[in-house]
């Protein structure tokens, strides 16, 4: 690994570790991020990122480990499901390791990260949620529905490969002068 790709895993793991502390904010934190890796590639001169795709879902496996931890002190179904859905992303996971073919992570999108947040939104802001089939059934839905449209633009249609974070950086600046 060069000091580029162990500056970048430090801070995915530091932006990882306040989800043990504060599920919700932790979690947003360590979606925002697990984007800094775009900003760090961009900027940073020690050595480049060899196999982007393959390293950033190798450090995505840190907060997702963690995040797991976080669910499996829920109860019912908001347990059950993150657990499904984590382990269904880990077999994702390796079936891309393998294959290195990015729509697989098409066929095993992520929605565990998006349920994560849905729960720790709701065990914090809608303690009332009824954690019964039908708004269970129907977050997950949304959740899935949500994930499946990102994943589709990142590693299908890949709309964001053509763009740099430095171009939107300028573009950004642009805007503001």
């Amino acid at each position: 690994m060069t000091l580029e790709m162990w500056v970048i895993l430090a801070v995915r793991v530091a932006g990882s570790l306040p989800v043990l502390r504060w599920a919700l904010f932790g979690a947003v934190l360590a979606i925002l991020v697990d984007l800094s890796d775009l900003f760090l590639r961009a900027y940073l001169d020690l050595g480049g990122v060899r196999n982007y795709q393959s390293f950033d879902k190798w450090c995505d496996q840190v907060y997702l480990a963690l995040f797991l931890v976080v669910a499996l002190r829920w109860e019912g179904p908001a347990r059950t499901v993150a657990v499904a859905l984590y382990a269904f992303r880990l077999v994702g996971f390796v079936a891309f390791e393998l294959s290195g073919e990015r729509w697989v992570l098409f066929i095993f999108p992520n929605v565990f990260e998006y349920w994560f947040v849905f729960v720790a939104f709701t065990r914090r802001w809608w303690p009332g949620f009824r954690w019964e089939r039908r708004p269970v059934v129907l977050a997950l839905v949304g959740t899935a529905a949500a994930k499946l449209f990102h994943e589709y633009a990142l590693h299908v249609a890949r709309w964001f490969d053509r763009f740099t974070p430095r171009d939107v950086v300028e573009w950004l600046i642009g805007l503001a002068g």
